[in-house]
């Protein structure tokens, strides 16, 4: 719970207005037994009283004291209730801003490692679950602690050994209720971890669902998440048998104390210790401090559902985050990019996914990586863009080390346009602004006509105004393919990457991104990389660079290469033979 304590240390003030006010709350509402047993006292000694007027002003005076105490609880608790809100709401809000800002500046192997789902059922866990429990403690738990300390001062006031009686009973029940809920906190972290698991299983469901609907695979896939639905249904039924457990338990204990106390209170009564109004007050303040102490199973429960989720999210909120220099080196432009004697390997792995990788490219170069599935191609690209970091060699950038830099800011110099293109729901033009939210109309409509997107445009209702759907769902292939490479133009990026950006299209798609991609690299002003597995998109390219296992095994031009006759010889024939074919 200390994150809980240091996320409430930001709303001190609120905090403390709000325990403040739950105190006059309870305070008050305590006070109204009070006068109604000073009325039954009235009642019962009336006789004593001189005339009717003294009996009658007497009974005006404690009722209208009990009006306005009444008066000002209700008052505190409208208050109490805005103040605790605006506690909670602020909580809530810190809590799933800080959670997906520490969550977005993890290393990206992190998010290799799990599934998205997860890390989004944390940050939403934790929140209703704290604010359930903030509300529970402070509604229940400490209502009956100043309850308790109410009656326990009381009591002694009235009769001194009955406050010994009061706290004997209340700390008994304490203690039953706190044996009984360990096995609630065992059962609850389990739940919490199984609904993680669920929750990412659930997201990648939906985000390939037109793989499930095209196989047919709804039914399988159903029966697949609710096996886990009904492994936590399991849970949830045993947590649910143990608070059932706690509420017969200590409700037996609180009527028996109840009935108990009663007892006392009569004998007391019989040795003329109390007077009947003081025994009503005091049976009165039974109810206030046992009825929340009945509850206190439910205070619990949300106790320790609050505590599985801060203790997930405190694990979240303790991994690393990518390592940003003290003072940074800053670049005004990428002019050279080398890599020297770089190597990687991913954690799970036994091997170099990419094993003493050297090379050199100048602003206005482009150079291309070609191989076989497996070669390393796709782990150099999240080497350039400082996904990965090496775990021998280095990259540098005009020099400097790029472990000297904070590559946030570089990367805003990176334009990217991957195989698995990467589009948001919304409009044509929210997906170009997300990379540059000040760009023009008239810069928008420039990057467009360089990326071909002109069919697009003609066809398109609203123009920039056309919703694409998630995923760019509405649109082809190759559309897809320009546009993200209209969005990484609207950078005027210094490095121009393209990964694999028409292996998944038709030929003759291919052959139009194709010279896309060649007219948008012929400037000088920026580099460009090319990662490609079909030969023909990168001939162009001042030097090709084969990979095989992790390893440059051969370089060149095109021409060069083929009458090397090694492997890209032999890929180019058999992609040549594919395309006659």
């Amino acid at each position: 719970m200390k994150i809980l304590l240091d996320y409430l240390k930001r709303y001190r003030n609120w905090v403390f207005i709000t325990f403040f006010l739950a105190v006059v709350n309870q305070l008050f509402s305590l006070l109204d037994p009070f006068c109604y047993g000073k009325l039954i006292d009235l009642a019962t000694r009336h006789k004593e009283l001189h005339n009717a007027q003294d009996y009658l002003f007497s009974i005006l005076k404690w009722i209208g004291l009990a009006v306005t105490v009444a008066m000002i609880s209700r008052v505190a608790k409208a208050f109490q209730d805005y103040f605790l809100s605006k506690v909670i709401l602020k909580f809530g809000a810190d809590v799933y801003t800080d959670g997906l800002r520490h969550s977005l500046q993890l290393p990206f192997q992190e998010f290799e490692d799990q599934r998205s789902g997860s890390t989004l059922n944390i940050l939403q866990r934790v929140r209703t679950d704290t604010e359930k429990f903030m509300t529970s403690f402070l509604n229940v738990f400490f209502f009956g602690i100043v309850g308790i300390v109410f009656v326990l001062v009381y009591s002694f006031s009235v009769y001194g050994p009955l406050s010994l009686i009061y706290f004997v009973a209340c700390f008994s029940l304490f203690a039953v209720i706190k044996v009984l809920s360990e096995r609630i906190k065992a059962v609850q972290t389990v739940i919490v971890s199984k609904t993680n698991i669920l929750a990412g299983a659930t997201t990648e469901s939906l985000r390939n669902i037109e793989l499930i609907k095209s196989l047919g695979l709804i039914n399988q896939e159903v029966e697949r998440l609710n096996s886990s639905t009904n492994k936590i249904l399991e849970l949830e039924l045993q947590k649910v048998k143990s608070i059932r457990a706690i509420a017969f338990i200590q409700g037996t204990m609180v009527n028996m104390l109840r009935q108990g106390i009663l007892f006392v209170l009569l004998y007391l009564i019989f040795k003329e210790y109390l007077t009947l109004g003081q025994l009503t007050t005091l049976q009165m303040y039974s109810f206030f401090i046992f009825n929340p102490l009945q509850e206190m199973g439910n205070v619990i429960l949300s106790y320790r559902e609050a505590e599985a989720s801060l203790n997930n999210f405190r694990t979240l909120m303790s991994k690393a985050v990518e390592a940003i220099p003290l003072h940074p080196v800053s670049l005004e432009s990428m002019d050279t990019i080398a890599f020297e004697h770089v190597q990687f390997a991913h954690r799970s792995a036994k091997t170099n996914a990419v094993e003493q990788i050297s090379f050199t490219i100048k602003k206005g170069e482009t150079i291309a990586f070609v191989g076989p599935s497996g070669s390393g191609k796709t782990t150099l690209v999240k080497l350039l863009v400082g996904l990965y970091k090496p775990s021998e060699g280095q990259i540098t950038i005009n020099g400097h080390n790029i472990n000297d830099m904070d590559f946030n800011e570089q990367r805003a110099k990176i334009g990217l346009v991957s195989q698995d293109t990467q589009l948001f729901a919304g409009t044509i033009r929210e997906n170009l602004l997300f990379v540059n939210p000040n760009a023009t109309e008239a810069q928008l409509m420039d990057v467009l006509q360089k990326a071909s997107c002109t069919k697009l445009l003609a066809r398109s209702d609203k123009g920039l105004d056309t919703v694409i759907g998630e995923g760019g769902m509405k649109v082809s292939g190759g559309e897809k393919q320009r546009l993200s490479i209209a969005r990484s133009l609207l950078r005027n990026p210094d490095l121009l990457i393209f990964d694999e950006a028409t292996s998944a299209l038709d030929s003759i798609t291919e052959d139009e991104i194709t010279q896309t991609i060649r007219n948008v690299s012929a400037r000088e002003d920026r580099i460009t990389i090319m990662i490609a597995h079909r030969l023909s998109t990168i001939m162009h390219a001042d030097t090709i660079y084969v990979l095989e296992k992790g390893k440059i095994i051969e370089q060149g031009k095109h021409q060069d290469l083929l009458d090397l006759k090694g492997l890209y010889y032999a890929m180019w024939r058999q992609q040549i033979g594919e395309r006659k074919a």
